[in-house]
């Protein structure tokens, strides 16, 4: 069709070499502007994150209406799905096991970017007239680059913030979760997906009907047991297949800079195409860069902007380190990323090597779970930015949030219905995906280098505190605001 190879050139251009060096140098800046944070104290970051779990004098203190664990699970359910199961797949069966070491690298330098990010996030954020805060790129957007432009050209920080949301938003219409989630949840247990889809939108908006609050409660029970479920599953795969591993994983890093030839089902992979899908999967996956997480560790109750980010830290840690490493193995190892399949019946299909038909099921079941906690907790993210974008008209805003609500799962329902009627190929839906994604994580990511100096402000602060690396200034505001209730001002 006309507009899939419109939508294929495009993504090419933007997910060309300039963002693929955005990405990958933004994150190579906020590592070394901080010192090699994730590396060299990699287990503070970890004892601050998973290991304060356990521990119960490790609870944040300050403002916020969720707690620091409510966020990261929300944020995790959102980032750890479909992206995991159909898109590293979908990566492999592209760009060739190549794409994986890019998919590392991205990972490993997005830590650092995530951890800015988030920070600014919760340093910029504001109160809504009930007192609960918000924040995310259009907050720290318009009002970090305001301070930085001079005179009338302050109005500019406005519009790029205005930009991002709208492009942003524009997620909303690829419908690319609800149609994974029905893509593998139905190749496992022989569902119709059109008659799956229903069902589904109907549980989605069961859970977003509560709003927020309702969704991170949901996601604060499922994700910790999607998680463990998921890679004890996929382990099961790799470990069955041990003597692969070493060849899987030259595999991996000869195809990242030589490319794959084309073998069985398999077309062939350049390096470019390995690198272009390594970057975007992970991008997609733990949402480094992309600005979309912050949106909800922003509402963190937490004492310090970087105690947050260190969670955005963990998420890309989990996400795409852990969790995507193990299926990008169960795909490869089990040789069925040369037999043409795409997505997640790929995923599938790796999972049927080790447990026959039940690891369809099993795999199906993870997609379910997976997908119902991203769509659930992207909800969060749009909620945000239609609270921002709204904030002056405090009637209008309640009437659009609750429309809102009523018509969030529909996007995928019909992305659902259009490709079944059309028999679209699942790389062309996670196509559209990449092209809503590139210009606001474009956007995002020079926005948050502009303000590369206020997050590093915040970090010297953060080792002096709470490392005993340097020394404490007493004037040193943490937040931006200390009191934001009246930040954005409201008319009824």
């Amino acid at each position: 069709m006309a507009l899939i190879t419109f939508v294929e050139k495009a993504v090419d251009i933007l997910w060309g070499t300039p963002l693929l060096v955005l990405v990958l140098g933004s994150g190579l800046i906020f590592t070394i502007g901080t010192g090699l944070f994730q590396f060299r104290h990699f287990g503070h970051f970890f004892k601050k994150t998973f290991g304060s779990l356990f521990d119960k004098k490790e609870h944040d203190v300050g403002s916020g209406h969720v707690s620091s664990y409510e966020a990261v699970a929300t944020a995790i359910g959102g980032c750890v799905g479909v992206a995991n199961i159909g898109g590293v797949a979908t990566a492999i069966a592209i760009g060739g096991p190549g794409a994986v070491f890019w998919l590392w690298m991205a990972a490993l330098f997005g830590m650092g970017l995530k951890c800015a990010e988030i920070s600014l996030a919760v340093y910029y954020r504001s109160k809504d007239e009930n007192g609960q805060p918000y924040g995310g790129p259009t907050y720290y957007i318009q009002k970090g680059l305001r301070e930085l432009l001079p005179g009338n050209l302050k109005k500019i920080a406005t519009v790029l913030a205005a930009i991002f949301g709208i492009g942003f938003s524009c997620n909303f219409f690829s419908g690319v979760q609800g149609y994974t989630i029905a893509e593998g949840f139905t190749s496992g247990f022989n569902i119709d997906i059109v008659v799956f889809g229903v069902i589904y939108s109907i549980v989605v908006w069961i859970i977003v009907w509560g709003g927020g609050k309702r969704v991170v409660e949901f996601a604060g029970k499922i994700v910790p047991i999607m998680i463990v479920f998921f890679i004890i599953g996929a382990l099961g795969v790799v470990l069955a297949h041990a003597s692969q591993i070493p060849s899987a994983i030259a595999l991996i890093v000869d195809s990242a800079f030589n490319g794959t030839a084309a073998v069985g089902g398999f077309a062939g992979a350049t390096f470019r195409m390995a690198i272009q899908n390594g970057v975007s999967r992970s991008v997609f996956s733990n949402e480094a860069g992309q600005g979309s997480s912050t949106m909800v560790h922003s509402q963190a109750n937490v004492e310090h902007p970087v105690r947050q980010g260190l969670w955005g830290m963990f998420e890309v840690f989990i996400d795409t380190l852990v969790v995507c490493t193990i299926m990008s193995l169960a795909v490869i190892v089990t040789g069925v990323w040369n037999t043409g399949l795409e997505g997640a019946t790929l995923s599938v299909a790796a999972f049927n090597t080790l447990y026959g038909h039940l690891g369809g099921k099993f795999a199906s079941i993870c997609i379910l779970l997976f997908g119902i906690t991203t769509q659930t907790g992207w909800f969060m993210y749009y909620d945000v930015l239609l609270r921002h974008a709204l904030h002056g008209n405090i009637a209008l805003k309640n009437k659009i949030l609750n429309g809102f609500r009523v018509i969030y799962p529909l996007p995928s329902l019909l992305t659902i219905i259009y490709t079944t009627m059309y028999g679209l190929p699942a790389g062309a839906v996670w196509k559209v995906a990449d092209f809503f994604c590139a210009v606001p994580t474009t956007l995002n990511i020079i926005c948050v280098l502009l303000l590369s100096g206020t997050y590093f402000k915040l970090m010297k602060d953060y080792k002096a505190r709470y490392m005993g690396i340097g020394k404490v200034d007493p004037n040193f505001k943490v937040f931006y605001e200390e009191d934001a209730s009246t930040e954005i001002p409201a008319k009824e």
